[in-house]
């Protein structure tokens, strides 16, 4: 099992130049790379791989005296990825979607860089960051220990609104499959962001919402802001920074609710949803601030991690399904409440996620309906 632990970095004014420097040459690594395949294509016909440019990496260092003293797994690494940008854009047009050709990289776009530790990046017995080219030891912030029998295979550092990080892959262990069965279904929505079948729901985070006027305030001030001036590159960074903050509370608080959601059930039932093409509709705003991707990809690599069991249904008619009597009649979205003729009336949520339990076949103590109390009265 390969997780990312990410930490804060917290570099001093020479290693932040530093490393701006790093990605600037990378930056231009990667677009030299772009121009030499789209010459090459255009004047010879050939296409030209990662092997052929990898081949040419040492007299490319030897001639730019910045990318010499620079990781050269790490230059590689650059390559790779212009490599892989080719393969998805042959992958999307053999399946005549829109291809996308790759594109050049602008310098203040171009925020990250993989390496491989123990080579173009190193962990010191100070605590401490230690990556080529860098001049001294840069500090981390340790908000938790890496595991003691992991295995450190790449990493990324990263630039974020001027703050660095860098992101390890931890090879862990298989673990054991949970003993217990704690069987639960879960409905993603707007109104209520999950509904468990235990009859629970957890209000959506409004995070995005209460800080709107906020946020509106420093879009506003970009605005009026001169093109090219220092004020103009002050409030860009501002709002980058606001956003980033609304991104980081958000993170926060979907991690710590599919913590509490892998800490108490074994066996979780979830749609299988196309998030992409929900977010394509009138309700595109509320989708997006759910973050429902987000949360379900946390779930599951946490379930995984504790040994516990994901199911994806088919989302189809979950919340127009009766879960007593399995009849199945429509329903307006501003209808909250199911009523069905069975007599069975419940949140519609809530319903909802007791469909999707049962189309995952999970049976035991606790699947059926709730007591009265998780009722909703008529």
């Amino acid at each position: 099992m390969i997780l990312s632990y990410k930490f804060r970095l917290y570099p001093n004014r020479a290693q932040a130049a530093a490393l701006d420097g790093m990605l600037v040459a990378f930056c231009d690594l990667y677009n030299a790379a772009l121009q030499q395949r789209i010459e090459a294509y255009r004047r010879q016909g050939r296409t030209l791989r990662y092997a052929d440019q990898a081949a040419e990496l040492k007299a490319v260092r030897a001639a730019d005296g910045r990318l010499a003293g620079l990781s050269f797994s790490a230059e590689q690494q650059v390559l790779r990825r212009l490599d892989k940008a080719f393969a998805a854009f042959f992958r999307r047009l053999k399946k005549g979607s829109k291809a996308g050709f790759p594109r050049f990289r602008a310098k203040s776009m171009f925020d990250s860089s993989e390496m491989r530790v123990g080579d173009g990046l190193t962990l010191r017995k100070s605590k401490r960051l230690g990556v080529v080219g860098i001049p001294g030891e840069i500090k981390v912030k340790w908000h938790r220990p890496l595991p003691e029998n992991a295995k450190l295979g790449a990493a990324v550092l990263s630039r974020s609104c001027d703050r660095w990080f860098v992101c390890f892959q931890v090879e862990l262990p298989d673990v054991e499959p949970r003993q217990d069965f704690a069987p639960v279904g879960i409905d993603l929505g707007l109104s209520a962001l999950v509904a468990l079948s235990t009859g629970e729901t957890i209000p959506t985070l409004q995070i995005t919402r209460n800080a709107a006027a906020a946020l509106r305030r420093r879009q506003r001030k970009l605005a009026r802001a001169k093109r090219g001036s220092r004020g103009r590159k002050i409030a860009r960074r501002s709002v980058a920074r606001f956003q980033a903050k609304i991104a980081a509370k958000r993170r926060d608080g979907l991690h710590k609710l599919s913590c509490e959601l892998t800490r108490r059930f074994s066996h979780l039932a979830m749609e299988d949803l196309n998030v992409k093409g929900l977010a394509r509709g009138m309700l595109a705003k509320a989708v997006h601030n759910a973050a429902w991707s987000t949360l379900a990809g946390m779930i599951r690599y946490k379930v995984e991690r504790t040994g516990g069991v994901v199911v994806l249904v088919d989302p189809r008619g979950t919340s127009q399904t009766c879960p007593e009597c399995g009849l199945v009649a429509a329903k307006a979205l501003a209808e909250r409440i199911h009523r069905c003729e069975c007599g069975c009336v419940l949140d519609r949520d809530v319903a909802a996620a007791y469909v999707i339990l049962r189309r995952a076949g999970f049976q035991g103590p606790g699947t059926g309906l709730g007591t009265p109390s998780q009722r909703v009265a008529a």
